[in-house]
């Protein structure tokens, strides 16, 4: 069953993950090459942490094999630390990069390809998934392109060392906590450890889930009973889809389309008035709602059919005034619900026209 509960807002937005981060070995250096004050420092406090980690847990319904299995073994990973602490702020006033080097990288020829191979593979599972749940076929092929490369990497952090060690770290302890017992929960549920790698921020899987997404979306694609979203793409495919139904995905709506804007419009007039109590930077580029209608009617033309008249949809000019337009839909902003950054869900909506049609847009 395709259970739709509340909003969910994606926890894999609120870090700037990449599973491509290997781990080389230099995520588990040993407290001894660490200044010695420091690593007598680091493992007495975190040997105390993980003691605190244990009662929560046990708190919250972790089973005490499942504990005993993994306390004892936790490991301080100051490799992890480094890599949360080298993420770019992204501060108010900064200059936002160009779109075009960053879709250049992410809707590159081979991406399509290699996506469009595998969609075409896919088809009669995708057509089953989008009929049950109303989500495109081509977009679920394009989050798991973008987010993994169609399953070619999928990190090799543990993830219990990596979130404990983030926990301790303390900047976001409650949200890292959080997501190292609902890890503990999935051994609970059967999944062995050595199965559980991802990102050095705990994403982990084809589609990148932290481990509390995966305990709520995770779905059975192949009827095996499980939701393995490591090695089965049925259950990968199945479970974005999921994600997309509780984000609340329209049926039948496009994500957007490319749109064509008088030179006599001064698109400042139509600025977004409301301030987003979430990814603020993110939502502020974007217009005012109008429909489509009247967008056509102020010298705003869509490119394709596919938009109604009535539907409301607001202007996006990723590189400002004068460069390339869309017109996106509600639908875009659950592409953001997985990952807040126009980049990567616009990128997401364009592979995912080109992996559909087999022509870049």
């Amino acid at each position: 069953m395709w259970g739709v509960t509340s909003r969910v807002f994606g926890l894999a937005a609120v870090l700037a993950v990449s599973a491509s981060v290997p781990d080389t070995g230099a995520d588990s250096l040993s407290f001894a090459q660490m200044p010695s004050t420091a690593a007598a420092t680091a493992q007495s406090g975190f040997r105390s942490f993980t003691e605190q980690l244990r009662a929560r847990a046990a708190g919250e319904g972790v089973s005490a094999r499942t504990l005993d299995q993994v306390i004892p073994d936790l490991t301080f990973l100051p490799r992890v630390v480094e890599l949360d602490r080298a993420q770019p702020g992204g501060a108010p006033g900064s200059a936002i990069p160009r779109f075009a080097p960053y879709r250049a990288r992410h809707v590159d020829a081979s991406r399509i390809e290699r996506g469009r191979s595998r969609y075409l593979a896919l088809r009669p599972l995708l057509a089953r998934v989008e009929t049950e749940t109303g989500v495109p076929e081509e977009i679920m092929m394009a989050i798991y392109g973008h987010e993994t490369n169609y399953g070619s990497f999928t990190g090799s952090f543990d993830l219990l060392n990596s979130l404990a060690t983030l926990a301790y770290e303390g900047r976001r302890r409650e949200l890292f906590t959080a997501e190292f017992i609902a890890t503990l929960k999935m051994m609970d549920r059967g999944y062995a450890r050595s199965k559980l790698k991802g990102s050095w921020a705990g994403a982990t899987g084809y589609p990148q889930f932290l481990p509390s997404m995966y305990l709520r979306v995770a779905r059975d694609g192949d009827g095996d009973g499980r939701a393995d979203i490591w090695s089965s793409e049925p259950d990968a495919l199945a479970s974005i889809a999921n994600y997309f139904v509780n984000a609340g995905w329209r049926r039948g709506v496009p994500w957007g389309v490319p749109a064509s804007i008088s030179g006599s419009i001064d698109t400042s007039r139509f600025a977004a008035r409301t301030v987003s109590p979430r990814c603020e930077r993110v939502f502020s580029r974007h217009s005012q709602w109008r429909t489509v209608a009247e967008w056509r009617a102020l010298g705003v033309q869509p490119q394709r059919g596919s938009l109604r008249d009535t539907e409301l949809v607001t202007l996006f000019q990723p590189d400002g005034p004068n460069t390339p337009a869309w017109l996106l839909t509600g639908n875009y902003r659950v592409i953001l619900d997985y990952n807040c950054s126009n980049f990567y869900a616009l990128s997401v909506g364009l592979l995912a026209d080109a992996v559909a049609t087999g022509v870049p847009d």
